[in-house]
């Protein structure tokens, strides 16, 4: 017999409680629910006076009795999963989803029998949606990748060689054929030229977002850097009756960065300035802040200006201030953006002033070296270096291109992967190897790069040429042993500068 004392003992445990709580005789009778049961079920507990819960044959059916004969018979608690009654079938909504922990009560002589349902229905389903959309993301992410994938490896190596092979044609028939033909090949080489930059502007860009894009940090010459930029403005700037200057505070100013960061920085930074300048000049200026231990680089130009309105807007990928400026203006709006990224992974920092229709400055700082100031440096007397090249690669069809590049400077050895024998490291005529890695032989060149690093008594620099562009690939060849990593596409000015400042290390 359930006595008042028990009743009003229940009633203080669970009538504020905000889960559905039942207590049953152990005959099975129900004796006591809770008002967020009566909210949840819509029964009251006068409405349940004929109810039993040994009589329910919807936990009969799904085998919950069995684990509430289990608690009567001793065990402590059970917990039941996706609990299902047939006063919650009867209902004319959705079953909630219920978790409940089943426990009994033993008050004087009597043992009672306690239900305490969680509903989960949100959580689970604000569970699944969190699962679909991960899903989603992660479906997204592998499109992405391929897309890139199928970016740098499928449209990366042909357009290298368009690139290489119409920049020999005109190198060697620019005295050969007539106006009209040459403006064929110029526009066939800029709108090659184009393609690859917007390529790699674009595939960079994915890879600092997606956290990806990993720093080779070197102590490096920004004067030099930004003397070796200056000429590939140099063309545009003529033709636009501007002055392209540079204005150095010292000789060598030595900055701990990575160098192609620093270098397409520098190329953004300029190409927009020439772009953007119709009379006057651009100037390229490096100073020290020394109290900071700083090298501060300005880019001026006395073009168009950019409006206070779109300054907030400015380092935004694919941007630009009007759609009248991107019609006049080529570029994919990427530019600024990669280089206040660039800047800021270098430990740096981009600031813009602009006025309007007189000009910009964009100033960007990098740190300096910490340990010293370095104002000379010893150079290897390269006229000991020998001019021939040892290359290996899986075709032969960038050998091909590699070899008219160097016709007049290097000889190149060629070997195919299969053929290389690390007896040729032994070799002491070779000034550098070549290393052309196709991406369904990355495994064995990352072997081959480790065994020429290893069994090289010269310590020679290894190029490594490929389509390959994620940072963690590249990372794998810098790792086993190899110099420089060039990706393709390429031109001639970029392989030569790359074997001539591997020479100096």
């Amino acid at each position: 017999m359930v006595t008042t004392d028990f009743l009003k003992y229940i009633s203080l445990l669970y009538d504020k409680v905000r889960f559905p709580v039942q207590v049953f005789e152990q005959s099975g009778k129900i004796i006591y629910v809770n008002e967020a049961f009566t909210i949840l079920w819509g029964y009251h507990l006068d409405e349940l006076i004929e109810y039993s819960i040994f009589n329910d044959n919807v936990l009969k059916g799904n085998k919950i009795l069995d684990r509430v004969f289990e608690v009567i018979n001793g065990k402590s608690y059970t917990t039941i999963d996706y609990f299902e009654d047939s006063l919650l079938r009867a209902r004319d909504y959705a079953v909630p989803i219920l978790r409940t922990n089943v426990f009994t009560i033993k008050y004087e002589d009597d043992l009672y029998i306690v239900l305490y349902h969680e509903d989960q229905t949100e959580m689970l389903l604000t569970e699944e949606e969190v699962k679909k959309a991960r899903d989603a993301n992660y479906e997204a992410e592998r499109l992405k990748n391929t897309f890139l994938n199928v970016l740098s490896h499928e449209l990366r190596t042909p357009l290298n060689i368009i690139l290489g092979y119409s920049s020999l044609i005109k190198e060697n028939l620019s005295d050969k054929i007539n106006a009209e033909d040459k403006i064929y090949l110029d526009n066939l080489h800029s709108g090659s030229e184009r393609l690859f930059k917007g390529i790699t502007q674009m595939l960079e860009f994915a890879q600092i977002e997606a956290g990806n894009f990993s720093l080779n940090i070197e102590t490096v010459d920004l004067v030099s850097i930004i003397q070796n930029c200056i000429p590939n403005h140099k063309k545009l700037a003529v033709e636009k009756n501007l002055d392209l200057r540079t204005n150095f505070s010292h000789k060598k100013i030595f900055v701990d960065a990575d160098i192609q960061c620093v270098e397409n920085s520098l190329n953004n930074l300029i190409s927009n300035a020439v772009k953007f300048t119709h009379q006057g000049y651009v100037e390229v200026e490096v100073n020290l802040l020394e109290e900071k231990n700083l090298a501060v680089c300005k880019v001026k130009d006395t073009g168009i200006g950019i409006s206070t309105k779109y300054l907030d807007h400015l380092y935004q990928p694919f941007s630009q201030e009007d759609l009248n400026v991107g019609r006049n203006y080529e570029g994919n709006g990427l530019g600024l953006a990669l280089t206040k990224r660039y800047i800021e992974k270098l430990g740096g920092s981009l600031l813009v002033d602009s006025i309007k229709g007189v000009g910009s400055t964009f100033t960007f700082t990098l740190p300096l070296n910490q340990s010293k100031y370095l104002t000379t440096i010893v150079e290897k007397d390269e006229s000991e270096k020998s001019n021939k090249i040892l290359m290996i690669d899986n075709s032969g069809e960038t050998y091909q291109l590699i070899k008219a590049f160097l016709k007049n400077t290097y000889t190149l050895s060629h070997h195919t992967i299969r053929e290389f024998k690390l007896e040729y490291v032994q070799d002491s005529s070779f000034s550098h190897f070549i290393f052309d890695v196709d991406k369904n032989y990355w495994q064995q060149g990352i072997l081959i790069c480790k065994d020429i690093k290893r069994h090289d008594p010269f310590k020679r620099p290894i190029i490594i040429i490929s389509s390959e562009y994620f940072e963690e690939k590249i990372k794998e060849f810098y790792q086993a042993g190899a110099s420089k990593f060039l990706v393709k596409p390429f031109g001639k000015n970029e392989l030569t500068k790359i074997i001539s400042e591997t020479k100096k290390q």
